[in-house]
């Protein structure tokens, strides 16, 4: 009896071995930095058939009434919410340049009046010199010092002349010179206004996109039937474990708990504090998050200002090696860097995952990384 105990529990130990070193598992859920995995992330992995009997037909394999199996339809809805964060990234660099253009503008009206004013300022004080020189009775200042007898009267009238020539020739260069300066302020306050459409309708033609992806995601959730349902959000588990135990087997992390710089403490205590808050396309709190709004954010709270977008932070802040990760950094996720999550440190991220989730801990290596940012290098 002992025998067929111990017989059984090294099949078991073996078949486990098998299913954790099975390439399908391990393909694209660490990789640094390279070509995209050919699926859409490393949930998209298919659940392992290692050890199984012939004909047996994993869960969430077997076709349906569609000829789709629920994996398809998993993996369908993967995608879709993945284009609806592609165009969410859009759409808040199109805000964020909205909110910058709207500010210029603003500053080049204000430029504007004030370079109006100092115009209407100079061509009255010509006005003025031209009066006076009438009340003199129209005669240059020159005439005017041929006609004088006294020497004296003389030589100050040249000084005065040669002071009034100097004012008005300042006046007249004073007056081009705002003249020039009001022409470029209208010419700037024309592009930043057509930036501006620019960014409105990328804007909109964005949130058209986003709305379009998350419908069409909605609709085939709501095609499931309720036991179909459960067992998708099963498969999300199960893919999620196993991409998560195959990275922190991989030892593309040395050290899974380095110790977090002060700011970065601070950016994780925010981050952690909105855990359970919901997933709001473009939000960025207090209530609700995108997934750029939690971690630009959090680093707000911490002391610093980071870009807003995933592919800007992506793009604008120090990188770091995977390797040399610590509490606090960024991950970017996929190739298009359209996710980005908090590294909290023992291998999980705190993340604003997407619609109809709300902001959790999760593993860090459940999705395809693009690699690390640190906002405090």
């Amino acid at each position: 009896m002992n025998r067929h105990r111990f017989v059984t529990a090294a099949i078991a130990v073996a078949c486990a071995f098998a299913v954790l070193s099975a390439p399908g598992l391990v393909a694209g859920a660490y990789a640094a930095p390279g070509p995209p995995a050919p699926t859409s992330s490393p949930s998209a992995v298919a659940p392992p058939t290692v050890g199984m009997a012939p004909g047996y037909v994993p869960a969430g394999q077997q076709p349906r009434k569609d000829g789709k199996t629920l994996q398809d339809v998993r993996l369908e809805i993967d995608g879709l919410y993945r284009k609806a964060a592609t165009a969410t990234d859009a759409y808040n660099l199109a805000q964020e340049n909205v909110t910058k253009q709207s500010a210029e503008i603003v500053d080049l009206a204000r430029e504007l009046v004030d370079g109006q004013l100092r115009i209407d300022k100079l061509k009255s004080s010509a006005g003025a010199t031209a009066r006076a020189q009438y009340r003199s009775g129209g005669l240059p200042p020159e005439a005017q010092l041929v006609l004088t007898s006294d020497p004296g009267s003389f030589l100050d009238g040249i000084g005065r002349m040669r002071q009034g020539q100097k004012a008005t020739t300042d006046l007249l260069t004073e007056l081009t010179r705002a003249q020039d300066d009001l022409k470029t302020y209208a010419a700037d306050a024309s592009t930043q206004w057509q930036r501006l459409e620019d960014s409105r309708a990328k804007k909109e033609t964005a949130k058209k996109e986003i709305t379009k992806q998350i419908a069409a995601a909605k609709k085939l959730e709501a095609g499931l039937a309720k036991d179909e349902r459960a067992r998708l959000l099963q498969l999300e588990k199960d893919a999620a474990s196993s991409a998560q135990l195959a990275w922190l087997g991989s030892g593309a992390v040395k050290d899974i708990n380095r110790k977090a710089s002060p700011e970065g403490k601070k950016a994780i205590q925010f981050a952690m504090e909105q855990v359970g808050k919901p997933y709001v396309w473009g939000a960025e709190g207090p209530s609700s998050y995108d997934c750029s709004g939690l971690t630009s954010q959090a680093w707000i709270a911490a002391g610093r200002n980071i870009p807003r977008t995933s592919q800007e932070q992506w793009r604008l802040l120090p990188r770091v090696a995977l390797k040399d990760i610590r509490p606090g950094d960024l991950i970017v996720y996929f190739q298009d860097a359209s996710h980005v999550a908090m590294y909290v440190g023992d291998g999980k991220i705190v993340q604003a995952p997407r619609p109809g989730r709300n902001v959790t801990l999760s593993g860090a290596g459940t999705m395809r990384i693009l690699g690390v940012v640190r906002p405090d290098k």
